[in-house]
């Protein structure tokens, strides 16, 4: 079965989270582990709106934490679906904080993550092309498609 295609844009999430105390850790930062369940919430989310069915996370490539989120920060979420496969495809995560007087963002973190989509049975399925449009979303699956190949590589796949 062939699906048509998708635009990138058409996954695109926005997803905002107010930073508590119960998140933090004793220095006031909020720990890397709750950050990393909100990429992981993002990424499902567009993923799904992708492929229109239930995702699960295969892999994480990598987490850059590059500036500490700390206790009453408003974190920003913007995820994206970079490439696709036959059954999977990569999500795209940046993680900002918004200052809430301000509106002034801070980039805080990056994830790349990878997903396989089920059918109804729980059993990988097709997934939609994606197809980027924008200067930078091609980039960005240029970029997958090589991360893509390493990874495959790595496990004796490619």
């Amino acid at each position: 079965m062939t699906l048509a295609p998708r635009p990138a844009k058409d996954s695109q999430v926005e997803m905002l989270e107010l930073m508590f105390p119960n998140d933090a850790n004793p220095l006031g930062s909020v720990m890397g582990g709750r950050v990393m369940h909100f990429i992981d919430v993002a990424a499902a989310i567009a993923a799904a709106r992708h492929c229109h069915r239930p995702c699960v996370t295969a892999s994480v490539d990598h987490i850059d934490f590059r500036a500490p989120v700390k206790v009453g920060d408003l974190l920003v979420l913007k995820s994206t679906v970079n490439f696709t496969g036959r059954t999977s495809l990569e999500v795209g995560v940046r993680v900002e904080v918004e200052d809430r007087t301000t509106g002034k963002r801070l980039h805080t973190s990056s994830a790349y993550l990878t997903f396989v989509c089920l059918d109804g049975r729980g059993t990988p399925t097709e997934v939609p092309k994606v197809i980027p449009e924008t200067a930078d979303e091609k980039r960005r699956f240029e970029e997958a498609a090589n991360r893509r190949a390493a990874r495959l590589s790595k496990l004796g796949k490619g």
